[in-house]
């Protein structure tokens, strides 16, 4: 277990958090004084919560977006219920080696905290060891979307909640598929194509591609039927108790991933090196790359892609059901033996309120967790927002599956990249899965 969970570890808090605060915390400027919340006698008597985050308070005038959503909410439950959030905050440089993963779990083992923020397979690993209190009684819990419900219930409880859905697409620059004529991709045929009459009017690489986000590729191959063909229950059932592969789900996605590698459509060595945004952003929104891939966020960012000279345009990844976008979640979790329990509770209850997340989903345009809570999107956004509406969607993260999905799919795409082939991936899936039915 504890090889395993080193190994998940590596994937990372950029992968996932950095669809909700990480890749906005670059404008945050410098760290609270030690004692600042104490200024006063009335600060001391207040009841106090402990977080555990990626993210310390933000500055008051620190020019974040996200990062003053969040403040701004914890600030609401602060008020309402006379109690203090402590934020305790992870820093590389702290934990040296260790990953925000790595720690947060070791946290949660020692009980350090009262509450989490949480990546997907931290979110399924100590959910599985009891580690998680069970949300689905919170008031906040009745309001979800099915989605969320899916990807954050392990062993019949639902043990975390975010404040956003991490809605993954293609981003495209419509100008230059106007250029040549094309229409923009539903299906993996489509995308070779557009991809092939790019390559032959100069442009080397069409696909703008990063060391994360490429088994978003994968993930709209391989379970496009099973989220939207009515019988996701049972064939997640059947995945777990080993009556049917993840190898045989994956191997179409990793064959056409192999596919557009070989072609040079993707350059999987720079993909290999490259980080997201940072590594394909500058080609892309030089007009150099018309494709690349990232979370909604991304299209609202003006340090990301909020500002191109182009027609922007996101939309879900080609499958055999055409656009598929694809979810992944990280969530707050409560520790199942915190010892504010009962105050941690009610911070959740009112950071995850209709209420709190209006504010939040307003200030940041993203996907609410709550049914009862719309905001409208740019209009880049809207082919990928409207496929959510039809709640049509394949998750990249479930805490149902007995095998984590974002990391590990993340990892052995980066054995694809660095030449291993298309069996020996599969293999890999094999042993994960066997792993799982031994536990």
């Amino acid at each position: 277990m504890k090889e395993n969970r080193k190994r998940n570890g590596k994937k990372i808090a950029a992968v996932s958090l950095a669809g909700l605060l990480a890749v906005s915390v670059t404008a945050c400027s410098g760290r609270e004084a030690p004692g600042k919340n104490l200024a006063t006698t009335e600060a001391v008597n207040k009841k106090v919560v402990n977080l555990f985050g990626p993210m310390e308070k933000s500055n008051p005038n620190a020019d974040n977006v996200a990062r003053s959503a969040f403040d701004r909410t914890i600030s609401m439950a602060e008020e309402k219920l006379g109690v203090r959030v402590d934020y305790r905050t992870y820093t590389a440089e702290n934990y040296q080696e260790k990953t925000y993963d790595d720690v947060t779990i070791d946290r949660a083992n020692n009980n350090m905290d009262d509450f989490y923020l949480l990546n997907p397979d931290t979110i399924q690993i100590l959910g599985a060891e009891g580690k998680l209190l069970d949300l689905s009684e919170l008031a906040c819990a009745k309001n979800l979307r099915e989605v969320v419900k899916t990807a954050n219930v392990v062993d019949g409880k639902l043990v975390a909640i975010p404040q956003e859905v991490v809605v993954h697409g293609l981003f495209v620059n419509k100008d230059m598929f106007d250029q040549y004529n094309l229409p923009l991709p539903e299906t993996p045929e489509d995308l070779l194509e557009c991809c092939r009459v790019f390559q032959e009017n100069g442009i080397e690489s069409p696909i703008g591609a990063n060391r994360w986000w490429l088994e978003n590729f994968v993930f709209a191959q391989a379970y496009a039927d099973l989220y939207n063909g009515g019988n996701t229950e049972a064939e997640i059932e059947a995945l777990n108790r080993g009556e049917s592969k993840y190898s045989d789900y994956m191997r179409p996605g990793f064959e056409y991933l192999k596919e557009l590698i070989d072609r040079g459509y993707i350059d999987a060595q720079k993909a290999y090196i490259s980080e997201a945004i940072e590594g394909d952003g500058p080609d892309f929104l030089a007009q150099k790359t018309p494709i690349v891939m990232a979370y909604w966020g991304a299209a609202n960012t003006e340090t990301a892609y909020g500002a191109p000279d182009f027609e922007l345009q996101v939309i879900g990844f080609p499958s055999s059901r055409g656009q598929m976008p694809v979810v992944s979640m990280t969530g707050y979790g409560i520790g199942a033996d915190a010892e504010h329990l009962e105050d941690a509770k009610n911070v959740l209850e009112v950071i995850l309120s209709d209420e709190a997340l209006q504010l939040y989903t307003e200030t940041n345009k993203v996907i609410s967790p709550s049914k009862n809570v719309e905001v409208d999107c740019i209009p880049a956004l809207k082919p990928l927002n409207d496929r959510i509406k039809e709640e049509v969607y394949v998750l990249g993260s479930n805490a149902g599956m007995k095998v984590e999905q974002w990391g590990n799919t993340c990892l052995i795409v980066r054995e694809l990249l660095n030449g291993a082939t298309v069996d020996a991936c599969m293999a890999r899936f094999d042993e994960l899965q066997e792993e799982s039915l031994r536990k």
